[in-house]
């Protein structure tokens, strides 16, 4: 007969490597494809995942990294989080066109965690967004993202593009820190070529420089449609600007025409103030002498 010591001893080692009955079982591992939302009143695509495993999302073109968030939060890298420092998704990995994430711990019942991310060419569907829950059991160990293209105009009745956000400039690079500054552009008159300008507003953000201003066509002429501008600061230092106009290209005698110019931002040694040249049809073109961009905070009093 084992004595007691020897019998406790056999009951552990028994329950120890018999298999519990209670152990939930692991969960089925699925590859799938998963497409981007287009309809933005359409729900997100949810992803399975858990803490035992990470879950890979691999995207048909390369995605702008520094745009990632969870929950509306930016994200980076954050391997080492562990339970109990409020980090609930970690993040570890962020390529040019993939992301892997893990919970820190299997998420519950109804526990929902929104990840989006902005592809980096700026084309229509703009933005990837998926819900991050938890499901007893399967789990989501790669997903292949499908970026279809939304319906073309040749639909009978088109769905107007989606106004942009605020938080849209912010994510896509558009606006940072420093904020958008203002500057103003002086009026100026060419008689000779028929046309004038009215005062106007610069506008300058992290990466881009903007002029805004509206050009009249003077009576007596014929109709008029500017093509493209170039800005030229200090030093012969030269911008090619994209024309973008309100309300049709073209403006007729004795009318005005909202012109918007669109460059990179300059570079600080080009200075404050630049000419902008208007070129349009008909050899017409308008010099706009002093067109004034104010420094960004970063540069200080250069």
């Amino acid at each position: 007969m084992l004595q007691p010591v020897r019998l406790a001893l056999a009951l552990v080692l028994v329950w120890g490597t018999a298999p519990r009955a209670d152990a939930a079982p692991p969960r089925t591992e699925r590859k799938r494809a998963v497409s981007v939302v287009v309809n933005p009143d359409a729900p997100l695509p949810e992803i399975r995942v858990e803490a035992a495993s990470p879950t890979w999302l691999y995207f048909p073109t390369a995605i702008a990294e520094s745009t990632l968030t969870v929950d509306g939060q930016p994200r980076t890298v954050d391997a080492a989080a562990v339970p109990g420092e409020g980090v609930r998704i970690r993040v570890l990995d962020v390529g040019k066109r993939s992301i892997i994430v893990q919970p820190v711990e299997d998420l519950r019942p109804g526990e929902r965690h929104e990840l989006t991310v902005f592809f980096a060419d700026g084309r229509a569907p703009a933005r990837a967004a998926f819900v991050l829950v938890s499901d007893p059991a399967e789990v989501d160990s790669r997903i292949d993202v499908e970026r279809r293209e939304p319906p073309n105009a040749a639909c009978p009745a088109e769905a107007p593009r989606a106004p942009p956000r605020p938080e849209d400039f912010v994510l896509l690079g558009y606006v940072d820190q420093n904020g958008v500054q203002t500057g103003t552009v002086a009026p100026t008159a060419d008689d000779p070529r028929g046309l004038r300008s009215e005062s106007g507003w610069t506008y300058r953000g992290a990466t881009w420089a903007l002029v805004d201003v509206r050009i009249w066509n003077l009576a007596g002429q014929r109709p008029w449609t500017p093509g493209e501008a170039t800005l030229t600061g200090k030093g012969g230092v030269t911008l090619r600007a994209r024309v973008v106009t309100e309300g049709g290209g073209e403006v007729a005698p004795d009318e005005a025409l909202r012109v918007l110019a669109v460059a990179d931002t300059p570079p600080p040694e080009a200075g404050g103030v630049f000419a902008l040249e208007v070129r349009g049809t008909g050899g017409r073109n308008l010099v706009i002498p002093r067109v004034l961009f104010p420094k960004r905070a970063t540069e200080g009093d250069r």
